[in-house]
């Protein structure tokens, strides 16, 4: 599949499909550097351009893992990765957006990835205590200074972006978007829309709930971030599950799986919607691919909807002290 199509995110044209590397290095247990560069590949050799990390994602190991995989093949790849989570796995969350730590993250991410540019830099949160203005206007600097390409930022609330793009034009928003995590709909994206700003969802399959590939958590490495998150927890996700039994009932009626089925409602939602379903394994890479060729009528997406209610999954999707570093 190389005829992928091409979908802006402001003026940044990328594949309507990219892929999220975290789990590569991080939340997901071990994993495997050269099993994760081959998938890297595979995905290039696929047409797939948006490659997605951050310097937060096993603390600098996972820019460092796309730098090599990337080695030869830049021009290839648009490479997007994020700022703003200055402590590391085991610390107390301290998130900054002061314009000195601004400069100093994307130096030393442009030292990880081995480039010297970023296509799209993101504001991974939004720091509560530096008004968003000076971000963006550090990040603004990045640009002039060729460094950074396009701005985007990540979870953050509809007036921060409002006032973000007023600083310098925002081209996308990253946000957690899929068929049990809606939050954005009412509000954020259409704001978005107003300003021209693209949507890149993360976890478009629900941390991979959504495909029915996990029952429990029994089988989960101890390191799994899912252990924490209370959609998975007992009684929450035994009622969560009754929603991917009917998308198996809808996906088997189309001949797909229920995870394509699932991320093909997210590249439904706009051509302005570039997933970024995150895998380490060239299985799924093809799979979650798959996902663009299932076209969805209208009666499609209004059984899908059907079967997954916005507001009726069972548990938030981080815990109290995670929520509170989302909406700002």
């Amino acid at each position: 599949m190389t005829n992928i199509p091409t979908r802006h995110l402001g003026e940044l044209a990328v594949s309507a499909q990219g892929l999220g590397c975290m789990g590569m290095s991080h939340g997901y247990g071990e994993s495997d550097d050269a099993q994760s560069i081959a998938t890297i590949n595979r995905a290039l050799d696929l047409g797939v351009t948006l490659l997605d990390t951050s310097d937060f994602y096993g603390a600098g190991h996972n820019e460092e893992l796309i730098g090599r995989a990337v080695a030869g093949r830049r021009d290839e790849a648009v490479l997007a990765t994020k700022f703003g989570f200055a402590n590391r796995l085991g610390e107390p969350t301290r998130i900054r957006g002061d314009a000195a730590y601004v400069r100093e993250a994307c130096d030393a991410s442009l030292r990880r990835l081995g480039v010297d540019h970023i296509d799209l830099y993101y504001q991974h949160r939004v720091d509560p205590d530096v008004p968003i203005e000076e971000t963006v206007g550090a990040m603004a600097e990045l640009v002039a200074a060729g460094k950074v390409r396009h701005l985007g930022l990540s979870e953050a609330g509809a007036e921060t972006i409002r006032r973000a793009h007023a600083v310098h034009p925002i081209a996308a928003l990253q946000s957690e978007w899929s068929l049990w995590t809606r939050d954005l709909e009412q509000e954020i994206a259409p704001v978005c829309r107003e300003l021209g700003i693209g949507l890149v969802p993360f976890s478009p399959l629900g941390r991979g709930f959504l495909t029915g590939r996990y029952t429990s958590v029994e089988g989960l490495p101890e390191s799994d971030v899912r252990r924490t998150q209370p959609r998975f927890a007992d009684g929450n996700l035994e009622q969560n599950l009754a929603i991917v039994d009917k998308l198996d009932e809808l996906a088997a009626a189309k001949g797909v799986s229920a995870g394509q089925l699932a991320l093909a409602w997210v590249q439904h939602r706009g051509d302005d919607v570039v997933p970024i379903p995150g895998t380490r394994r060239q299985k799924y890479l093809e799979e979650n691919l798959g996902a663009l060729a299932v076209d969805l009528t209208s009666e499609d997406l209004a059984a899908i909807d059907a079967a997954a209610p916005a507001g009726q999954v069972a548990g938030t999707r981080y815990d109290a002290v995670n929520l509170t570093f989302v909406g700002r």
